[in-house]
This record gives structure tokens, sequence and C-alpha cells, in this order.
């Protein structure tokens, strides 16, 4: 590790693959990372996967709130290779989001430098590759945005702080699942579940994934970084404190088990208040037919005894899961990544300027099945959305708004396969309902901001359904579940310019189109509002050779 501090011209150095430069400005955390191949076992089967620095599941990035993280991925891979960075807002930087459409992929052999700032963020995240079906294969991993040190946080220090993944799995390749949607096909369940890339063996013989001491307490970090099914995660014999939620610090309530759906994260505090031996963690599957179940052991030091074999049981039924859902609050004086209380911000007092209902379908198309946002099942073109957008040849590549706001049955029945683009106004606040008409549970993920999650409730949504809103502590979150046939309601303000994603977090409906992206445009063209495209961006498709510019001016 280098430390480089501008004003004392002191320098430590530690052989390690991230540096650190600490300047008058906010800190630097320079990382490399090695994108490669290699085999692992996670169900005792070897398979391909993919590797961060010969790391399964990748490296942990741990930062803390207006960090400058720069993230530079070679690309050792056979095909192109992008991550995104789950939850984190990028304000004005949507060059630096890893998808599709607003980035060039890294070319096999070539690599690229992210620079990102979780700008006035704290939390818990994970990172994962949203190039075809690579997700399914690993490089992915936790990202955590520490607060300040002069920022209070609710509750005391723990004694550490652990990140837990838990996700379903597939035995086949990534390559043989992306060609089973390519042909047509439906990947099916998951062949089991995994915690931290490993399957539990429940028989002792796990080595634990951590270790606790007697009495005191830690933080632990629980990401679904899965393909497409919602987890349930437990700890036999410990109560969980929940504190935090994708970016917000909550109501402090104990739960015995949580719900965590595909792309969201919680953050915990448990108390090592037990007989010192060994305890199971449980992750299982939800809404399944046939249940699927992984085991990841905690140990207390010095203890002995090996964990019972009898795991805590799963909630049955999506009922309870929406009943949790109801009891997560924002926690109004707690302070986030600035001091000032979360709750000062009033935005159930603000008017709604539109309304976009979002209704997700399935259908075939040509044969084949594809996934829709309101009749419109979305693709990738080769030129990415915003580079169009930037370059002014938007004309050539997308259409705005071809889907509508308040979609009929017909509209949404007959499948069109294109680019799918919103024109969101700068700074309009405006109110998105997610209708489910299926069987499944969705989730939903919205790149570039938080929003409040306002409700979730069966039926269909009407005008009069805004009377039951949560309009004052509602949780500020990045991602949102849907039941099935029922509908989530969100607001937020985009005041974040860009051309931002917002997707279904299951990878198959994802790939199959069940996306879309909102552009928000600066008005002014200012760089106040947005900056300009870095100069060590990719190019690509019909910009490949234009000469780089810069629009934006002004401060």
């Amino acid at each position: 590790m280098k430390v480089r501090v501008k004003l004392l011209a002191v320098c430590l150095c530690v052989a390690t693959a991230t540096v650190v430069m600490v300047q008058a400005e906010d800190p630097y955390f320079h990382h490399v990372w090695n994108v490669t191949y290699g085999s692992a076992s996670p169900l005792g089967v070897p398979q391909q996967v993919i590797l961060i620095n010969g790391q399964f599941p990748g490296p942990n990035i741990n930062s803390t709130s207006n960090n400058n993280v720069i993230v530079n991925v070679f690309n050792n891979l056979d095909e192109p290779f992008l991550i995104t960075w789950n939850g984190i807002q990028h304000r004005k930087n949507s060059w630096q989001d890893g998808t599709a459409g607003t980035m060039c992929p890294i070319p096999p052999g070539k690599n690229f430098t992210y620079h990102f700032q979780p700008k006035d963020q704290i939390g818990s995240y994970f990172y994962y590759p949203t190039t075809a079906m690579h997700r399914a294969a690993g490089a992915f991993g936790g990202l955590r945005v520490n607060s300040r040190l002069l920022i209070p946080v609710p509750y005391a220090d723990p004694e550490d702080d652990y990140t837990v993944l838990i996700n379903d799995w597939y035995t086949k390749s990534h390559t043989q699942l992306k060609k089973f949607l390519d042909s047509g096909r439906t990947i099916g369940h998951p062949d089991g579940i995994l915690i931290n890339g490993k399957a539990g063996k429940d028989d002792g013989s796990d080595q634990p994934l951590f270790t606790l001491k007697q009495g005191k307490t830690y933080r632990v970090r629980i990401c679904n970084v899965g393909l497409k099914t919602s987890l349930n995660f437990r700890i036999q014999n410990h109560k969980m404190k929940l504190v935090e939620m994708e970016g917000s610090h909550v109501l402090q309530n104990d739960y015995d088990s949580l719900d965590v759906h595909v792309g969201q994260c919680f953050s915990v505090i448990i108390t090592a208040n037990q007989e010192p031996k060994d305890y199971y963690m449980v992750a299982s599957t939800r809404f399944l037919k046939k249940a699927l179940a992984t085991t990841g052991l905690l140990r207390y030091e010095g203890g002995k005894g090996l964990a019972s074999p009898q795991l805590p049981a799963a909630p049955v039924g999506w009922a309870w899961s929406l009943n949790q859902f109801r009891s997560f609050r924002w926690n109004l004086t707690a302070s986030a990544a600035r001091p000032n209380p979360q709750g000062s911000y009033h935005y159930g007092k603000i008017n709604i300027t539109r309304t976009i209902k979002l209704v997700n379908t399935q259908g075939k198309v040509d044969g084949k099945i594809r996934y829709a946002v309101s009749g419109v099942s979305h693709t990738d073109p080769e030129t990415p959305l915003k580079l169009a957008e930037y370059f002014g040849v938007a004309d050539k590549v997308f259409k705005y708004d071809s889907i509508s706001d308040n979609p009929t049955s017909d509209q949404i029945k007959n499948i069109k396969i294109e680019p799918n683009v919103l024109n969101i106004t700068h700074r309009t606040f405006i109110e998105v309902v997610f209708e489910n008409h299926e069987k499944s549970v969705q989730s939903w993920h919205l790149d570039g901001y938080s929003f409040f999650a306002v409700a979730v409730e069966p039926g269909t949504w009407t005008p009069e359904k805004r009377k039951n809103y949560n309009l004052l502590d509602a949780v500020s979150r990045h991602t949102v579940q849907v039941y099935p046939k029922c509908w989530a309601a969100i607001l937020l303000t985009f005041d974040n310019c860009g051309m931002w994603n917002i997707r279904s977090e299951n990878s198959e409906r994802r790939y199959l189109g069940q996306q879309l992206y909102a552009s928000v445009l600066s008005p002014e063209k200012s760089l106040r509002d947005e900056y300009n495209m870095p100069e060590s961006s990719l190019q690509c498709g019909l910009v490949k050779d234009k000469p780089k510019i810069n629009p934006y001016a002004g401060a």
C-alpha cells in the first residue's frame, strides 16, 4: 500500500494490489484487477468461473464517503467485459456506470480504468459484470462505503465488519446459460445456493467463515448477488438488528430472518451472546416449489462444540415477506453521509409532476421467449445510448419514449424489440409504478439514484392508491421487489444527469429485454450538472473514430 500525503511529503510502501493516495482533496484508492477464467467447485463439481486477481468471489472494496475509487480492470477473458457498481450513484458521471447503455465494453486483452466517487453516500453495495451472462460465473464482490469519522452513526462501533454474499448458482457454464437464452429457452431453477462462494457440508467439517468474540457486536452486510432467486437469511440462535439498507440508516428492529431479493443489501448488527461454540448462517430459496439451502459457519473464539444440525426454519409464502417490507422504516433522526438528519428531506410534501407505469410481461417473438417493459423488449445497440446522445447521433441509434406512461393492454401484449429509452426532464419529481401481472416475484433496480419505496400492495395500481403511500419514513434505497399480482410505487427527483439503467435484477429477464434507460439531460449543458466524457473512455459503434468533444462548460 502506498500512502502519499501532499502536505507532509511522507511515503509508506507495502506490497499490495491497492494503492492509497491521501491529498488535500478526497483520498484516492487505486486497485488493479486482472479478470481471468479459472476453475472452482462451488457445488462440488469442477467448473469454469471468472476470477478477479485469482479470487472467487472477487475482492471486497472498502471505501469511505467521497473517496475517489480507481479500478484498473484488465480483461483477460476471450470476450468483452464490463462491471457495474450496484447502488453507487455516480453523481454527474454515468460514464462510469458499467452498463451497455453508457459504456463500450472492454475488449479482450485490453484494460479500462474506472474512476468513481461515492459522493454523499454510505452503506452496503456490491459489483458484478453486466456483459453476456458473466454474472453466472462470478466476478462479483462486496463494496462498502463507510461513514466519515466526524459523522455519527446510530450504533456503537462493532468489533468487526463482515460481508456475506448469498446467491443462487448453476453448474452449467455462463456460455451454456447464454445459449439457452439465445435459443429461446429459460435457464430453469438453480442447482444450489452459495455463501461467499461456497456451499456448506453441514457435517461439522467446514472451516468457519467468521470468528466471534464472546460479548462483542459485529456488523454483517448481507447482499443477494444471484441471478434470479429471492433468498432468506438467518443465523442460528442469533437475532439480527437491522441498521442499514442500501445506503440508508433504518429504524433498528430485531429480526429472526430476512428476505433478501436479488440485487438487495441489508446491514445488521449481531451480538455474540450465546454459548461459545459453532453456529450456522443459513441461506435458502423463497417462492420455489423445491427449496434449496446452504450454510456457512460462525465460530466463537475458544468455543467448543459443533453447530446444531437442526437449522432454523424458513418463512413460508410471500405475504410474510410483504409484511416484513412494511416493517422497514427510514431512521429520520440519524445522519447519513452528511451531518444533517436523513428526515430533513420531506419527500412527501413534493408535488408529483409525472407518473410512469412500468408493466413487466413475457411473450414470444419469432418463436423465442422475450421479456418486456410496457410492451418493449430492450436490445442494446452497438453504439451505447449515452455515446450516441453525446455525439449527436441519437436519431440514428434509438428514439425516445417508445413506451407510453400509462400503457394499454394492447400495447403491453404486442412485444416489440428495440432500445427502450425514457426522456426525463431534469429535476422533476416523478412517481414510478412497477406493475407485476405475473406469478413470480420481480426485483427492480435504478442506477444513478436512490428512491423512496412508498408502497407495495396486491392488485392493480390506480391514483386512488396514493392514500396508502408512506409519505413520512419510507426507506430511501435503489432496489424494490414486486410480489406476484402486485404493484410497487417509488418517488424520486431526477436530479442526476446521465443515462441511467432501470433493470430487472433477474439476469435472465434483463438479458432478454426487461430493462430500459432514463435519459436525464442538462438543459444548459453545464458542468454543474454533468461531466464531459473522460479522455480515457472507450468509443465504439458509430462514434468509434469520432474525435473527443467537450460540450459541457461552466461550473
